[in-house]
């Protein structure tokens, strides 16, 4: 348990020991509002609740379109990776489109989005979908693919349907690489719901817009709390798909 946690409180004292020395003695009293130093965020904004409390709304909001979008695109990702994985033709015909997804900026495509659907909810969520769905389509198809074939012979053998084939052998076997995949796009999500934050302000606000009022207002404490309780809600999402990819494996 020590040397679980000992590396990162480490690296933690380390990081706050740095911002402590940019802040108090880099930084000139003039231009200390730019970086205030760890103590001042904690009194001013996260202990604060007329500060806080707004923040904790917000990402609950952010909280609940990562939710969503994280659905869609397992949904979406794992019906794309079945049908790639039923031949070799449908493997070339649809990759190469989610490579393009993958690899496109989604900044380039955003003023797009909010064209088409929007600029509220909606238009958040597709960014979500977009931002995590490779690794769903990736991990699922590779999985799919790498049952044993023994067992694909001992199933033929038995004239299973292509439906039983698919749900009692390639599923329970693919599980391990698909928990991977979501365990990569569970990280990609919170990140995607944040960026539709900053760009659709139509709704209720996410912790996304809150980081962009704040950066124009130069309010540097709450925007560093702002921050804080992003990384600590992406943090979560990814250490909770981690304990599950972890009892998958176990299982096996």
């Amino acid at each position: 348990m020590v040397r679980m946690v000992a590396p990162p409180a480490v690296s933690l004292a380390a990081a706050i020991g740095l911002w402590y020395l940019v802040s108090m003695v880099i930084l000139s009293p003039q231009r200390r509002f730019l970086l205030p130093p760890p103590h001042e965020v904690l009194t001013n904004s996260l202990l604060d609740k007329a500060h806080v409390n707004p923040m904790l709304d917000a990402l609950w909001v952010t909280a609940k379109v990562s939710l969503v979008g994280f659905l869609f695109a397992a949904v979406i990702g794992i019906a794309i990776g079945v049908l790639m994985s039923r031949g070799s033709l449908m493997e070339r015909a649809i990759y190469p489109w989610a490579v393009v997804l993958q690899v496109i900026p989604v900044l380039a495509i955003v003023p797009l989005i909010g064209l088409w659907f929007g600029y509220g909810m909606v238009a958040r969520t597709i960014v979500c979908v977009i931002i995590a769905i490779f690794p769903i389509i990736a991990n699922t198809h590779f999985g799919l693919t790498s049952v044993d074939r023994g067992m694909h012979e001992l199933f033929t053998l038995s004239k299973a349907s292509r439906t039983q084939r698919l749900l009692k052998l390639e599923f329970p076997a693919a599980l391990p690489a698909m928990m991977t995949g979501f365990r990569t796009a569970s990280g990609l999500v919170v990140v995607g719901a944040i960026i539709g934050d900053m760009f659709f302000a139509k709704g209720e606000p996410g912790i996304g817009t809150l980081l962009d009022v704040y950066r124009a207002r130069l309010q540097s404490d709450d925007l560093i709390a702002a921050i804080v309780l992003a990384s600590l809600f992406g943090i979560a999402v990814f250490a909770v798909f981690s304990m599950l990819n972890a009892a998958v494996a176990r299982r096996r």
